[in-house]
């Protein structure tokens, strides 16, 4: 049993910051990893052996990389980046700190989606704009990204729902938001009601993002 019983106000109100901090975490690490994230997939696809920029070398390091990062859970990878957070933010605990390793275990995540998706474009498109004289980059960024839109978007959409569920580790961890709201009060304190209310706004984010995603991908594809 609960030792105080929280009223429907006072959980509003810790319910404020906590969504507040949530978005800030999941809406800063998701425009981070994409940015971050596209670039490196498009390296990671355009450099493999067979590719239009082969560096066999250079693939093989990213890809290393990107796997060592990829294994690594990500309560032991935000705790291991720690040190790192504090020295690039100034602190390592609030919704801001909590970002850099958000980013840091997203961004191999989404460069092997992004680098899946440009697998499944068609090779002959690829062929037909060499022959036309297109360059590297206008091959890259007139065909391959074009064509390959829909999954992209796909992959967008599922690495955000990703971060949804990073954010809420985070919050056990010092980042905050709904995860350290529904710790305090769900675990700690015992106060179910919290705790069912958090999972219901942590589903509804997920859904939301997975519709939006969905509408998105229906525009985008003019297959």
């Amino acid at each position: 049993m609960p030792l105080l019983e929280l009223s429907f106000n006072e959980i509003l109100q810790a319910l404020d910051p906590a969504i507040k901090e949530t978005l800030i975490m999941v809406g800063m690490s998701s425009v981070a990893t994409v940015l971050l994230g596209l670039p490196l997939g498009v390296v990671l696809f355009t450099t493999q052996r067979g590719g239009i920029i082969a560096n066999p070398v250079l693939s093989v390091a990213l890809s290393t990389i990107a796997n060592i990062t990829r294994s690594i859970p990500y309560a032991i990878l935000m705790l291991s980046l720690i040190p790192f957070t504090r020295w690039l933010t100034g602190s390592s605990v609030g919704a801001i700190a909590a970002c850099v390793s958000l980013t840091i275990g997203a961004v191999p995540f989404f460069a092997r989606l992004v680098e899946s998706a440009l697998r499944d474009v068609h090779p002959g498109k690829v062929d037909a704009a060499h022959a036309m004289g297109s360059t590297r980059m206008q091959t890259v960024t007139k065909v391959l990204l074009p064509e390959a839109a829909p999954s992209l978007v796909a992959a967008v959409t599922t690495t955000v729902v990703t971060l949804v569920g990073y954010s809420a580790m985070a919050g056990l961890i010092g980042g905050g938001g709904l995860g350290r709201l529904a710790y305090n009060y769900g675990y700690q304190r015992f106060e179910t009601s919290v705790q069912l209310i958090t999972i219901a706004i942590l589903v509804g984010m997920v859904q939301l993002i997975q519709v939006l995603g969905d509408v998105v991908i229906r525009r985008v594809d003019h297959r």
